[in-house]
């Protein structure tokens, strides 16, 4: 080891000469140690119709007491940085994974930092062979956390090991946090977790872990939709197997542990309905209620009974929009999130998927429409004479053309891209999904025809509909395609191919709304959903401006001297209805809104967007020429733009596919006139840049011209073009690189001709530099 100059090695060197010895002197098994450990999957980058992955959060090293229940992070920096280089990024992790101890080492030694405020010190630098043994740590871990010997036996029970669905790293926080808190004797507990991130996985783990330390023996999962109680039972909780049954029938089997119900499967508004009874009240020691936000947070609802009922048992609350009104409250009841997992979250780990706004306003939506006097409708009755405006439209008076033109929009939608993509249409009542239904089979004859499934309705009274619901979130099957739908699919329906939401209908609440993005949120790479397109006719998405859309949930429960109200959503008036079959409808306005890398949608303009994002890290042309002729690769600064949120793509679309993403930029940031790349590239051929190589290495340069081009800048810093037409016919990849000398002088023939596609900016840069 006295030989090894440590400066000369790689930060991986550093880790196996050094650091993993250290750890492994202090005690600490191979089970306990785990290297290289991708925390996020990389947020999705979306590039016109095509999604690549950002890079993910890495960390060097994470140590566990057991599995599932870390201890430590450590952080590895190579030896040419100091000691504590790494210790900000430790931190950032440490915080992150809800982890006690963070360290620092470049190999010399360790920074120690404790979270906790059991060890006298904040930061401290430890010798190489002192790094704290687990036991230490878990003790000083128990030491703040409070935890005596019974409750330790608790939280350290192990977790159901299924290496088939390794748990994510908030779903592990969620759980530890649980069942802590019940091991000190919470019992009341609320977790919001975004729409699609695993509450039903991370209710089995709680589940299995109590179960299993014999804490609770028997339980209760309640939920509100069937489909729901099923997909639980025949997954995420299939592992309880013969402890399991699922309450109906309305029979109150007591032999069993685990139960899965409905809630109306045990209770109704007649007494011998409510079966819940027939258990005595301390039968159940813990009731996991999901989607809590649906019911339980009413005082008077069905769910309220229940729970009261149930009083002594703990109570979880499992809910992506935990319902805050001035008449239904979670956290009053539940209490402040023990955990909250958001989609802004979701969506920058990579774990959901991120999503653009289609924007259409409609000219009577905007205008309103007025009956002229005497006017009937299609049945002849005499419409009411008022005007009539968006929150009148498909309640209280149905204009068909503009559910013709609201279906016609959303085929010329799917045409441009695949007409096979799952779509669901959200339709403010039943018979509007009915007439919705109808409409989009007009405009899909041809489909509709080859299978008649490929549109249709999906309400709570259909049941031809209802029984499609299963084909529709399956990946598998292929058919229904379009589902209109009412209420039925806003909630519970994991519809992981959903690449199309349509919002036709009016949402005021903010917890409809958060539920409806939801079914658009998860990821499946199998079948190449990466993100979901929102197509808004009602001006719904205005939400997503709302500070509450993503924020942490407040409690403004106020019950105030007029008791609680039911907190039910509004459907039709109760009012006639009129159809009008004779007025024009049309589109006014139609915009594209994209996510931003802050989690909020551009609003403002692209171009205004990409100048005002440019001009924060450049202030003038020449700062950004000096950067772009620096660059040893121009790829890594546009995607260094792309993750400030510059959407390039989206930019070539609106101003021109033809130009580089350099004249984009200056033109759009500097106002600079913008060269197409069949201008730059023939500018480079007619100069003498070429006569410096052979024949055939000038036609490697030649066709790589072409590719630039045809394509873009990627094709020439990408040497896996060298496979492709028209190179396949040169040679292969080795004879080709050997033409210019070899790989070196390959890649340096290839940075010169970039070189000379910005010659003319470049020598722009030299004047301005001389001038100053």
């Amino acid at each position: 080891m006295e030989n090894i100059d440590k400066k000369e090695l790689s930060e991986r060197d550093i880790c196996s000469k050094f650091i993993t010895p250290a750890i492994k002197l202090a005690n600490w098994d191979e089970r306990q140690i785990r290297e290289e450990v991708n925390l996020t999957k990389g947020r999705i980058i979306v590039k016109g119709s095509v999604a690549s992955r950002g890079k993910p959060k890495r960390a060097d090293y994470v140590l566990s007491y057991k599995p599932n229940i870390p201890l430590a992070i450590v952080e590895a920096k190579r030896n040419i940085y100091t000691v504590g280089e790494g210790m900000q990024q430790a931190l950032m992790y440490a915080e992150m994974l809800d982890i006690p101890f963070a360290f620092s080492s470049n190999g010399d030694a360790f920074l120690l930092h404790d979270r906790t405020g059991t060890l006298g010190k904040v930061e401290e630098e430890i010798p190489l062979d002192r790094f704290p043994a687990p036991e230490f740590l878990w003790q000083k871990y128990c030491e703040w956390k409070g935890l005596d010997e019974g409750k330790q036996k608790i939280i350290t029970q192990n977790y159901f090991a299924d290496f088939r669905k390794p748990l994510r790293y908030y779903q592990r926080i969620a759980i530890n946090r649980t069942v802590e808190a019940i091991a000190k004797g919470q019992d009341r507990i609320l977790l919001v977790m975004a729409t699609g991130t695993g509450k039903t996985l991370t209710a089995f783990q709680i589940i299995w872990r109590l179960w299993k330390a014999g804490v609770k023996k028997r339980i209760l999962f309640l939920a509100d939709r069937n489909i729901l109680v099923d997909q639980t039972r025949i997954n995420d909780f299939k592992h309880f197997g013969n402890a399991m049954t699922k309450i109906q029938n309305r029979e109150a089997e007591k032999s069993y542990e685990i139960y899965l119900s409905l809630y109306q499967a045990v209770s109704g508004t007649e007494e011998e309905k409510n079966i819940y009874k027939q258990f005595s009240p301390d039968f159940f020691d813990l009731v996991i209620i999901d989607e809590c936000h649906r019911g339980s947070a009413a005082e008077d609802s069905a769910w309220r009974e229940i729970l009261e009922y149930f009083s002594s048992a703990t109570h979880i609350g499992l809910t992506a929009t935990p319902k805050e009104t001035k008449d239904i409250s979670n956290i009053h009841y539940f209490g402040e999130p023990i955990y909250t997992y958001s989609l802004k979250q979701g969506i920058e780990d990579g774990f959901l998927a991120p999503y653009r706004v289609v924007r259409l306003d409609l000219d009577r939506d905007l205008q309103g429409w007025r009956p002229e006097k005497g006017k009937v409708d299609r049945y002849g009755t005499v419409i009411e004479d008022r005007i009539y405006n968006q929150k009148d439209f498909d309640r209280d008076l149905v204009l068909e053309k503009r559910t013709e033109l609201v279906a016609k929009k959303v085929t010329e939608f799917l045409k441009a891209n695949d007409r096979f993509d799952k779509t669901i249409v959200f339709c403010e009542n039943i018979d509007h999904a009915e007439r919705m239904r109808e409409a989009l089979v007009n405009e899909n004859p041809d489909l509709a025809g080859e299978n008649r499934k490929y549109v249709m309705r999906i309400t709570g009274d259909n049941p031809e509909g209802k029984a499609e619901l299963d084909n529709f979130i399956s990946p598998e099957s292929r058919y229904p395609v379009i589902a209109t739908t009412s209420k039925l699919m806003s909630t519970g329906v994991d519809a992981q191919t959903c690449k199309l939401i349509v919002l036709d209908k009016r949402i005021q609440s903010m917890t409809e709304f958060k539920q409806i993005i939801g079914r658009g949120t998860r990821i499946n790479e199998d079948y190449g959903k990466y993100y979901f397109t929102i197509m808004d006719f009602k001006k719904a998405t205005e939400l997503f401006a709302d500070p509450d859309f993503d924020g942490e949930p407040v409690e403004i429960y106020d019950p105030g001297e007029g008791g609680l109200g039911k907190g039910g959503e509004g459907g039709e008036s109760g009012a006639e209805k009129y159809y009008v079959s004779d007025v024009d409808v049309e589109v006014v306005t139609e915009r594209t809104q994209y996510y931003g890398p802050d989690g909020k949608l551009i609003t403002e303009s692209l171009k205004d967007y990409t100048r005002k994002t440019v001009l924060k890290d450049f202030e003038s042309l020449d700062s950004f020429l000096k950067h772009w002729n620096e660059a040893e690769k121009k790829q890594a600064i546009l995607a260094e733009l792309e993750d400030r949120g510059v959407l390039l793509d989206a930019l070539a679309e609106e101003i021109g596919k033809d130009f580089d993403p350099f004249d984009l930029i200056c033109h759009i940031a500097f106002d600079r006139p913008p060269l197409s790349r069949k201008e730059r590239a023939e500018r480079v051929k007619k100069s003498n840049y070429f006569g410096k190589y052979g024949e055939q290495a000038q036609e490697v340069l030649d066709a790589l011209l072409d590719k630039y081009a045809d394509d873009g800048i990627e094709n020439l810093e990408n040497m896996s073009v060298l496979k492709v037409q028209p190179f396949d016919r040169i040679g292969t990849p080795l004879e080709i690189v050997k033409l210019f000398g070899g790989k070196d002088s390959y890649l340096s023939a290839v940075r010169g001709l970039e070189s000379q596609l910005y010659t003319l900016e470049a020598s722009l840069l030299e004047a301005s530099l001389l001038e100053a």
